[in-house]
């Protein structure tokens, strides 16, 4: 079981591939408010921001000059900041336009990028990720120096990961998961979970705690609880409240973490602090 930290990573997923105006208005979709949720969510103690681009029609896209504008407008205005980028095969799944975002150059590169180490269902549709395709983006993350994402969904995954780890395929001595809870067709949010995840990380593993829609704030309070960091944001919940009466927004959502973080007696990460505890220069 990896070791606890006072200093909590804060990981603020900003848009997702599913989420629209139609389902809440706060969602950012252009570059412009992309830029401007990341940074006001930085200000109140983001340490690591997860990218999704849309084009000009709100979808989702993979091309790297839309996440290149936003990469650019976010360290315009903070450095240090660390940003990570999706790769998600959930709408497409050819490797050249999953690994494009890993192609940017000098300050455009990413800190991190996203890998889900397995297949899995959602509500309504299916994610997936060949033993083949994970590799092939665990090898090209390697390849440019991009610290990956790990998303697991299940138990398994982690076990994935640590072969990847083992293997070589991947050279990362600090590796960090994002642990999901509450998806309908994966992992439950139950105590028990959160036990078996933990089990299988490696002792210098570090890892978030997400929760998708209802169970976000109690898979993240949960997460702390047994000594994990977080990941919040508009992509896994879009309601403030459990009645899915109160919009939320990145901003409120962060809010409301970093209060309850500190009601523990626990410490935000600056990003700086953050890309210590993961090993990004």
């Amino acid at each position: 079981m990896p070791t606890q930290s006072s200093k909590i990573i804060l990981n603020v997923c900003l848009t997702g591939m599913v989420p629209t105006k139609e389902l809440n208005r706060y969602t950012p979709i252009t570059p412009k408010e992309i830029i401007k949720d990341a940074l006001a969510c930085a200000k109140l103690g983001a340490s690591i921001v997860h990218i999704h681009p849309r084009d000009t029609d709100g979808k989702p896209t993979w091309k790297k000059e839309i996440f290149a504008k936003i990469i650019y407008g976010i360290r315009e205005k903070n450095k240090h900041l660390i940003i990570s980028t999706t790769t998600s095969g959930r709408f497409w799944n050819e490797f050249e336009k999953r690994a494009e975002v890993l192609d940017l150059k000098g300050d455009l590169k990413p800190d991190m990028a996203s890998l889900t180490v397995g297949s899995m269902n959602f509500i309504r549709d299916e994610s997936v990720n060949s033993p083949r395709m994970i590799e092939q983006l665990a090898g090209k993350m390697r390849e440019r120096k991009i610290k990956p994402e790990f998303e697991v969904f299940e138990p398994g995954m982690v076990h994935k990961a640590n072969h990847l780890l083992q293997k070589g395929v991947l050279n990362d001595d600090k590796p960090y998961f994002n642990v999901f809870f509450g998806s309908l067709g994966t992992a439950p949010l139950h105590p028990a979970m959160v036990s078996a995840f933990t089990s299988l990380l490696l002792p210098s593993a570090i890892w978030s705690s997400a929760g998708v829609g209802m169970f976000q704030l109690d898979a993240n309070v949960m997460g702390l609880c047994f000594g994990g960091h977080i990941r919040v944001g508009l992509e896994d919940n879009l309601y403030f409240d459990r009645t899915k009466k109160v919009l939320a927004t990145n901003e409120t959502l962060v809010r409301r973490i970093t209060g309850i973080i500190r009601d523990m007696q626990l410490t935000v990460a600056t990003p700086n602090e953050a890309r210590k505890i993961l090993g990004i220069t």
